[in-house]
């Protein structure tokens, strides 16, 4: 892909530009010759190549990825990103004054000031972005599963315990000896 510097300079202003004649006028093309050298330089493959490459560069630094999110969503979590909120403070002005007198004298009034202020991240954001996050890496889905085999096994294992509770109950063998059962709930 060899390029001359004007074919060069020509692809990065229609890049920037969206128009083929004016790119070709700013990469020093003459006026009179500017469209129609713009629009064949859109057909040429080297070209054409160049000005896909570098789309796809600047596609690649404009958009985030994976690691840059998850270390966005972290700083939320953490609360270490800041907003910037506008804020409007009364500032005391002192303003001087004459009575009918002529007698000059100073009152204070109040005039609206507008400032901005940077704030840690809100509660509700670093919360959301803990669940983002979460789910991102699995934990939440994990998280569900783990608990509900752990209730499921609970439940499993306190039917086992009533079911031999019963056959110690109701067995025939044991009539003849008193079984002491405490850990039975009762019904209310």
């Amino acid at each position: 892909m060899k390029l001359t510097a004007k074919q060069q300079k020509f692809a990065d202003y229609y890049i920037e530009l969206g128009n083929a004649a004016e790119a070709a006028r700013k990469a020093g093309y003459s006026k009179r010759t500017a469209r129609s050298i713009g629009q064949e330089n859109l057909t040429k493959p080297d070209v054409k190549e160049y000005i896909s490459k570098r789309l796809e560069e600047l596609a690649n630094e404009r958009v985030a990825d994976q690691q840059e999110v998850l270390e966005f969503l972290t700083r939320l979590v953490r609360r270490e990103e800041s907003d910037q909120v506008v804020v409007t403070l009364k500032k005391p002005t002192s303003v001087m004054l004459q009575n009918k007198d002529g007698k000059s004298y100073s009152k204070f009034a109040y005039e609206d000031v507008d400032d901005v202020v940077d704030v840690k991240t809100k509660n509700s954001d670093a919360i959301k972005a803990a669940d983002i996050l979460s789910r991102l890496q699995g934990m939440g889905n994990n998280a569900n599963n783990t608990l509900t085999e752990n209730q499921s096994r609970k439940v499993s294992a306190e039917a086992d315990i009533m079911e031999a509770k019963a056959k110690l109950i109701t067995d025939a063998d044991s009539q003849d000896r008193t079984v002491i059962v405490d850990d039975v709930p009762e019904d209310d």
